[in-house]
């Protein structure tokens, strides 16, 4: 595997607040990752559950995994084959329909974006393997730009966590000020789950966040819904 200079200083940080924007035309929030049933059935009420709701997903669920995959991704981004190989099984960690295509919504609305940074990576990819999952999409564009590994995967963490949020804002609702006090909350969770991913391999994927994983399945055959998932 090909290694490459990372760049930790302001070119690398302007990128990732550029591919991590709310602006960044990715669908992002049209999701909210199950959110949408937990608070119909009552485990998202207020800024503690959704806090806790959230730690759980960083420290034992999809967020976890996916910042084992952004990671690998990243590592990968120089080395084709591994990283064909990583998106399949990017795609096989989806627990669920809607996660399937929550993932894969946001990663190719993702790679279409980053035609300005030209992602050969990412189009080579996306000929080869067709559907791209998000955090692969991330890590690759990032480890072929020399964006440091550890700032993308703390800066997609915070991103998703932010995404989260704001679906629950609008649907437990909480007020913006409620929101926020559960980002900065989770500011510890994030960066313990960034530093504990550093030295994941393939063998540490998967979830134990369940409830999380029902909430995604079940939101599928929900009566009413703003979020497609």
């Amino acid at each position: 595997m090909t290694t490459t200079t990372e760049t930790t200083g302001t070119e690398a940080t302007l990128r990732l607040l550029a591919w991590l924007s709310p602006a960044f035309p990715t669908g992002g929030f049209a999701w909210s990752h199950g959110i949408e049933w937990a608070v119909d059935h009552g485990d998202i009420k207020d800024g503690p559950t959704l806090q806790s709701w959230l730690e759980t997903l960083l420290r034992h669920g999809s967020a976890r995994t996916d910042a084992i995959l952004l990671r690998l991704a990243h590592r990968a981004a120089n080395d084709p084959p591994a990283l064909a190989a990583l998106t399949e099984l990017a795609i096989a960690t989806a627990a669920s329909h809607e996660r399937h295509a929550e993932s894969i919504g946001q990663g190719n609305a993702f790679i279409r974006a980053a035609t300005s940074w030209s992602p050969a990576v990412l189009t080579a990819l996306q000929q080869q393997a067709g559907d791209i999952p998000h955090p692969v999409a991330v890590g690759a564009l990032a480890g072929s730009k020399s964006v440091a590994e550890d700032l993308a995967c703390a800066a997609y963490l915070q991103t998703l966590a932010s995404n989260l949020i704001s679906a629950a804002v609008r649907l437990v609702p909480l007020g913006q000020s409620a929101g926020l006090a559960v980002l900065a909350a989770l500011e510890p969770t994030i960066a313990e789950t960034a530093a504990l991913t550093r030295s994941a391999t393939e063998h540490d994927l998967g979830s134990a966040a369940f409830r999380s994983d029902l909430a995604a399945m079940h939101h599928e055959t929900q009566y009413t819904r703003l979020f497609r998932s």
